[in-house]
């Protein structure tokens, strides 16, 4: 009797070990961080024990071997003789105790298994800081009561990490991978809702996509000349309602600055006229390389305190503008109602809008790269980039499963580019497409097919 009592209370000290050592382990720091700030000092010595694991996991291995060691010493010599007398007298003196030692320790290791081990760490891994806040302080007092053997182990151990080239403390480093698969678990925890998710996606965009994925390109720009006439400003506004108007001297690379429609609206009110010199205020423009990225277009807006940005190439040419709400709406993607450029046909088709950024399409289409996807900003870029040339109608490049195919053309310019997504192996009730000059199986191989 007093045996297994021993072997209970050995294995309740082993359990108190298990439970330290995991719930240490995986304590989430930037929740116990806030516990911090709530003025909990446990936590903030669960912190310390994590950036300097050794004393503790030094202290916790002690204790578990030395309690494995002594459970089975106990066993053996208290248990050995109650096994003695349950077996038949039949057997001999010497498999009676073999099987009698035997016994006690398959049974001392199996509850031991069970219930100082398993049972405990699993408790300690589904809710690891509630845990740690229970056992921290009492295993200070048992770091401090085997403090001169925990500094040997520890600095033995330490020596021979350094001596293999081993780290002998983790690093807490937070990658842009880890952040996301925290939000892909919120979100299937239902911590985060779909928006939400969508929406620090497109922040975490904003430090990969470049100015022209989100600016009005070149072609789009509505601007009037300093010198344009009245009715002719009139008709622009008109055929084109837009918050901002550039404003050029002579042509669209020679920018002057830009001039706020409700400026224009204030002065048709007083019954003024539109006539730009000497006229409205016009505000000089914040002129950005087409190089920045979006984070770094928002921090130029935020230093300028402007709204509007004109965006050079290298040459000095104006090619788009950008401004402020276009970022925002980037931002919020498709959860704000805005004219698409990825329209779906049916299931298996897709209009797509020549200048549509290459990361929507990879997006949409769960494509995860295109070849030297550095060279060209748009899915037209693509099809230029991949042919070599300019494109006609029907040309159409295979990709990662799917035919882009150019469908309109304006002026050389890719308007529309029609997408398909071909038959997988055995898929029913589908023949694959034909016709037109393209490339086949890109990135591996590069096949001219008419």
């Amino acid at each position: 009797m007093y045996g297994i009592l021993i072997i209970i209370f050995l294995a309740l000290l082993s359990s108190f070990f298990a439970f330290a050592e995991i719930s240490l382990a995986a304590s989430r720091r930037l929740k116990l961080k806030g516990m911090v700030e709530k003025g909990d000092a446990r936590a903030s010595q669960i912190i310390a024990f994590q950036e300097q694991p050794g004393l503790y996991f030094t202290t916790v291995q002690i204790g578990l071997n030395a309690i494995a060691i002594l459970a089975g010493i106990v066993g053996e010599s208290l248990l050995s003789p109650h096994f003695m007398d349950l077996l038949p007298l039949s057997l001999s003196l010497s498999v009676r105790t073999k099987i009698a030692s035997i016994l006690p320790f398959l049974a001392v290791t199996m509850f031991f298994v069970l219930f100082a081990d398993l049972i405990p760490k699993r408790i300690a891994m589904a809710m690891p800081e509630k845990v740690a806040l229970r056992v921290i302080d009492k295993m200070r007092r048992v770091i401090l009561l085997m403090a001169p053997l925990a500094w040997a182990f520890n600095a033995l151990s330490g020596l021979i990490c350094k001596w293999l080239g081993m780290p002998d403390m983790r690093k807490e480093d937070i990658t842009p991978d880890d952040l996301y698969a925290m939000m892909e678990a919120g979100t299937m925890a239902g911590l985060l809702r779909a928006q939400e998710k969508i929406l620090i996606d497109n922040v975490f965009e904003l430090d990969i996509r470049m100015v022209p994925s989100a600016m009005t390109t070149r072609d789009n720009v509505v601007f009037f000349r300093m010198d344009e006439k009245e009715e002719s400003i009139r008709e622009k506004i008109v055929a084109s309602p837009h918050s901002t108007y550039v404003i050029c001297e002579k042509d669209i690379d020679h920018v002057v600055g830009y001039v706020d429609s409700k400026v224009l609206l204030e002065r048709v009110l007083k019954g003024h006229d539109l006539l730009l010199q000497d006229g409205p205020a016009i505000r000089p423009p914040l002129i950005i390389p087409d190089t920045l990225t979006l984070a770094e277009a928002m921090d130029q807006f935020k230093g300028k305190g402007e709204t509007l940005a004109v965006v050079l190439n290298e040459y000095g040419l104006l090619v788009g503008i950008i401004t402020l709400q276009d970022i925002m709406r980037m931002l919020m993607g498709n959860l704000v109602g805005e004219e698409q450029q990825i329209v779906k046909r049916d299931d298996y088709s897709w209009l797509v809008d020549g200048v549509t950024p290459i990361e929507d399409v990879m997006e949409v289409f769960s494509i995860d790269e295109f070849p030297e996807s550095m060279s060209y900003e748009t899915v037209g870029g693509f099809m230029i980039y991949t042919l070599r040339r300019i494109p006609h109608r029907t040309d159409f490049v295979i990709h990662s499963g799917y035919k882009f195919e150019v469908v309109d053309i304006d002026n050389y310019k890719i308007d529309q580019v029609l997408v398909t997504r071909l038959p997988l192996p055995g898929e029913p009730g589908r023949t694959k497409e034909s016709g037109g000059v393209g490339l086949k199986n890109l990135g591996d191989d590069r096949v001219e097919e008419g």
